[in-house]
């Protein structure tokens, strides 16, 4: 029997990038691009907090480490997040997601995340006072 089968190109996945003054603004940024990707942020109703906490050898691996996190509670919880606090000591990171359980009327899911992954995963301070933290989100 002739093989009838190949792979093909996907680009499926989404970047995403938060910029801010600080390291921690970055993070929070980036996650909101992130809830950007499912619906409109605006749409989020902050009505519960969920403290998030990670650890992570290097600032890049705990940024991965944030994002995986949010999706795991998004993914546990059924819920979206409109706003997050982040604060970072050295290799621990804790925060907050703040948002409201989903609905599928008022927020019209665009996509569910699977994850973030270390594609085009970069953290860095481009300038002083101008911190930038990106990666691709498999989607």
């Amino acid at each position: 029997m002739e093989l009838k089968a190949t792979h093909f190109p996907h680009d499926a996945d989404i970047g995403v990038l938060g910029v801010g003054p600080t390291l921690e603004a970055a993070f929070e940024q980036a996650a909101l691009a992130m809830t950007a990707a499912v619906t409109d942020p605006a749409k989020i109703e902050l009505k519960e907090a969920v403290p998030i906490a990670c650890d992570a050898p290097d600032v890049e691996l705990l940024f991965v480490d944030w994002l995986n996190a949010v999706i795991f509670e998004m993914a546990t919880r059924s819920m979206l997040f409109g706003a997050f606090t982040v604060s970072i000591d050295g290799s621990r990171l804790r925060g907050t997601a703040t948002g409201e359980a989903i609905s599928v009327e008022k927020h019209s899911p665009a996509v569910e995340i699977k994850g973030a992954t270390l594609t085009e995963l970069s953290v860095a301070e481009d300038r002083p006072g101008e911190w930038r933290a990106q990666c691709v989100i498999d989607v």
